[in-house]
C-alpha cells in the first residue's frame, strides 16, 4: 500500500489517496493517478516527518527511506525546489527549513515548555511546563 497526493495548479494538496505500491507494478503510478484524476500526483511517505523516516514511533535506522520531507495532507504545498511537502505557513516571520520541510521560528521555543508564538512582538508567550 502506498499514498499519493493530488495537487491543484498551485501545488496545494487537495486530496491524499491510497494506491498500489510502486514495487507491485512496472509502470509509473504517479502518471496513472494523474491521468485518472486529471491532477498532478506525487507519492508521499506516511512514515516521513521533518525529513526523517520513522518505523512506528521510532526513528528508522535506514534514513534512505525518508521521502519528500513530510507526509502530505490537504492544504500542504508540494515544494519542487526541495522535492517535499510543506505544511501551511502560519507566521510571516518563520522561515522554511529546506532539510525538514518545516517552518522554523526566528527564536527557539524554551526547552521543556509548550508556548504560543506572538507574531507582533516576535516572542514566545503563555509558556507552560511540559510534564515529564
Amino acid at each position: 500500500m502506498a499514498y499519493y497526493a493530488l495537487l491543484d495548479k498551485d501545488n496545494i494538496v487537495t486530496k491524499v489517496i491510497t494506491g498500489k505500491d510502486e514495487n507491485e507494478v512496472d509502470y509509473n503510478l504517479e502518471e496513472v493517478y494523474e491521468n485518472m484524476f486529471s491532477q498532478v500526483c506525487k507519492r508521499t511517505s506516511y512514515n516521513t516527518r521533518g525529513g526523517k523516516h520513522y518505523t512506528n514511533t521510532e526513528l528508522s535506522k535506514d534514513q534512505k527511506k525518508a521521502f519528500r520531507k513530510n507526509f502530505a495532507a490537504v492544504g500542504y504545498t508540494y515544494n519542487e525546489e526541495i522535492d517535499g511537502f510543506v505544511p501551511p505557513k502560519h507566521y510571516n516571520s518563520w522561515k522554511l527549513d529546506k532539510k525538514t520541510g518545516l517552518w522554523v521560528p526566528p527564536k527557539k521555543m524554551p526547552k521543556n515548555k509548550f508556548c504560543e508564538w506572538d507574531e507582533k512582538n516576535q516572542k514566545w508567550i503563555n509558556c507552560k511546563n511540559i510534564n515529564k
